[in-house]
């Protein structure tokens, strides 16, 4: 998986010199300060997908991990195998590791945190059914209720990051984890800085940093001023209007990512949207072209289907029967009843009653409200009334996880187990957990259980393409852009790579220049 594009960008427009050259102050001696955005409000690595700052932190590790550019080696298992049925598979442990407090890892503790996580997560039946996981010597061996040709694939997940389970964890949320990482957690504050310190017993070798600091920034404008300013060093999830900031200043590295990422909706079907009709309709007045390419400025590629064009799983081989089309959008409503009888501009339904539609987004990522508002302004045009509601991230989960919306907006890595399968079953197999939104397909539960148990790539790709063309037909989700992604810092940081695998942040190899 080749999909990296790292440059400097050739220049466009000029920034203030003043300004700029404010943005090339040092930090202090061994330390960085990295804006990103409000991901977390607590360091329980079971919850919903905090454990994703965790890693990208740089203090939890899995037993695999991906590389740079995008395939999957060893980290704190040094080598693995499976049985032909994919149902029993052997990680060896590496030896000579320690946690971040100094205790040993051995097999025996890898064991109780997996199990932990096993016990507390509701995420996990949807990357693999443990039986059993047993210690023999230096080896951990899964054994499985059902295959799985992924599963060192899936251990890559933070989700599955390990850690100390022999102190008390009592207060985990709030002082995190301790875990194998170059840095170990100083302090939390979820709305505020998050402080990492060097890790002394790091197994990998000397980490340059005493610390970084990862400061929360929500607004990107904010984050990118703050980066010209020199109050940060890097600048996490910039978009392409803060390009053209930097742009040409040798005081700056920007790196870009070629989008592995989906931004969609969840669209409610134990609501007004169980019906097809009304789904197809709104499918077909989103005119996410103009959305991508304008409103963005060609930030992102639009979407019809679950998986970007990035990754070869059949994207122009899929038909989209939705695509854009307003006045067959129309037609639509009015051949299932949905007529505007009052005359306010917006249909009812066929029994009469007020429709209107609540998009929940957040606030962290400012792309999502541009979708949000301008699927709001082209619905109106065909006469679907949408109420918009932001809210915090952590609100968002909850408002998914008790389904209390109509659309929901998702922005989530494709690949992160290394292929879509896993990102298939979490949100559109019909009994997972994440799927609230009610979507229900025989077939494609059919599909992504073969899947699981198909080690053959070709086999794997035509079924990932047969799930996504039922997942279009019937209309199920909303698939608006897949966002390219920019990472800017100071020319003087060194060693900042951005990951396909949006895990790592902070890696041991980050350093200020001397």
């Amino acid at each position: 998986m080749k999909v990296r594009k790292m440059k400097k960008l050739a220049a466009a427009v000029a920034v203030a010199a003043a300004v700029m050259a404010a943005g090339t102050a040092a930090s202090a001696a061994g330390t960085m300060t990295i804006g990103v955005t409000s991901f977390a409000d607590t360091l329980e690595p079971t919850e919903q997908y905090f454990s994703w700052v965790i890693s990208r932190y740089g203090v939890g590790q899995g037993l695999t991990k991906f590389d740079a550019e995008g395939n999957m080696v060893p980290c704190l298992a040094t080598e693995w195998s499976n049985s032909e049925d994919g149902k029993t598979w052997t990680f060896t442990i590496r030896e000579g590791v320690k946690f971040s407090n100094g205790n040993d890892m051995t097999p025996e503790l890898v064991k109780a945190s997996l199990e932990r996580t096993f016990e507390m997560s509701n995420r996990v039946p949807e990357f693999f059914d443990v039986a059993s996981v047993e210690v023999d010597g230096q080896n951990l061996i899964f054994n499985l209720n059902r295959a799985n040709a992924n599963m060192a694939g899936c251990l890559a997940d933070p989700l599955f990051l390990i850690m100390d389970t022999s102190i008390d964890n009592s207060n985990i949320a709030m002082s995190g984890p301790v875990c194998t990482g170059p840095y170990a957690f100083q302090s939390f504050d979820p709305a505020g800085d998050t402080v990492v310190v060097r890790n002394e017993y790091y197994w990998e070798g000397e980490v340059p940093n005493d610390s970084v600091t990862l400061r929360i920034i929500g607004d990107q404008t904010t984050r990118s001023m703050a980066l010209q300013s020199g109050e940060i060093d890097v600048a996490y999830n910039l978009k392409t209007e803060n390009v053209f900031e930097f742009d040409g200043n040798d005081a700056y590295t920007i790196q870009s990512l070629e989008s592995l990422r989906s931004t969609y909706a969840f669209m409610n079907q134990n609501g007004a949207l169980g019906d097809l009709a009304l789904r197809q309709a709104l499918l077909r007045g989103l005119d996410k072209e103009t959305y991508t390419s304008v409103l963005l400025e060609g930030g992102a590629t639009p979407a019809k289907a679950p998986v970007p064009p990035t990754l070869d799983y059949g994207y122009d081989e899929l038909n989209d029967a939705n695509a854009y089309d307003p006045e067959g959008a129309k037609q639509l409503l009015a051949d299932a009843g949905y007529v505007d009888s009052n005359g306010d501009g917006y249909v009812e339904t066929p029994e009469g009653e007020p429709l209107e539609l609540t998009f929940v987004y957040y606030d962290s990522r400012a792309e999502l409200g541009v979708y949000a508002q301008a699927a709001q302004a082209s619905l109106k045009e065909i006469g679907i009334n949408i109420k918009l509601d932001c809210v915090s991230y952590e609100t968002m989960l909850d408002r998914r996880d008790s389904g209390q919306y109509d659309l929901l907006i998702w922005n989530v890595l494709v690949a992160n187990t290394g292929d879509p399968e896993n990102y298939l079953r979490e949100n559109w197999y019909s009994s997972s957990a994440n799927n609230t939104a009610g979507y229900a397909n025989a077939d494609v539960d059919a599909w992504l259980d073969e899947l699981a148990a198909t080690m053959d790539a070709d086999a794997r790709r035509e079924l990932i393409v047969k799930i996504q063309q039922a997942i279009m037909d019937d209309a199920a989700t909303v698939f608006f852009g897949y966002e390219n992604t920019f990472l800017i810092s100071k020319s003087s940081v060194e060693g900042l790579v951005m990951y396909p695998m949006d895990y790592y942040w902070v890696t041991a190899d980050m350093k200020m220049a001397e």
